[in-house]
């Protein structure tokens, strides 16, 4: 079984681990309401996308590779109040031959309710190009080893 198989049966399973990325609630996220403004639950998981795309190597200096988000929907559930640290769990679900897709939940820690849930898809672009570049198999155990896939 291919790296993209292989990783789309374990995503597909529910058998895999999540990206956590935890930020503190910055006083200027907040809006009249006293709670975080929803444009900033984006940034939130911008923070996240970065934090995992680094950690796959995708966007550092020299890789030839880059990213773009193309698709993000986000449905929100709870408010979020300061003072606050914000969870953002980001789950691989589908891994296509340039993009992949994810699945996020932004919670507040030590707060049992999910506050909003998002999904995103990212594509995979060459550097010099900015064209969709085919995922390599480096980059694909580098999914796994991220999302913790590896040994389910």
């Amino acid at each position: 079984m291919d790296l993209r198989s292989q990783l789309n049966e374990k995503a597909q399973a529910g058998s895999g681990g999540v990206f956590r990325f935890e930020t503190p609630v910055r006083w200027g996220d907040l809006d009249k309401l006293n709670h975080v403004n929803n444009t900033v639950y984006f940034r939130y998981m911008e923070d996240a996308r970065m934090g995992f795309a680094h950690a796959c190597g995708m966007g550092v200096e020299g890789s030839g590779r880059d990213f773009v988000l193309a698709n993000v929907s986000c449905d929100f559930l709870h408010p979020i109040f300061w003072p606050a640290t914000v969870v953002v769990d980001t789950r691989l679900i589908k891994v296509g031959r340039t993009s992949i897709q994810c699945e996020v939940e932004i919670s507040v820690k030590g707060q049992d309710a999910c506050c909003a849930r998002a999904r995103n898809v990212i594509v995979g672009v060459d550097t010099d190009s900015g064209r969709p570049k085919p995922w390599s198999d480096a980059e694909l155990e580098a999914f796994l080893r991220v999302f913790s896939l590896i040994g389910e």
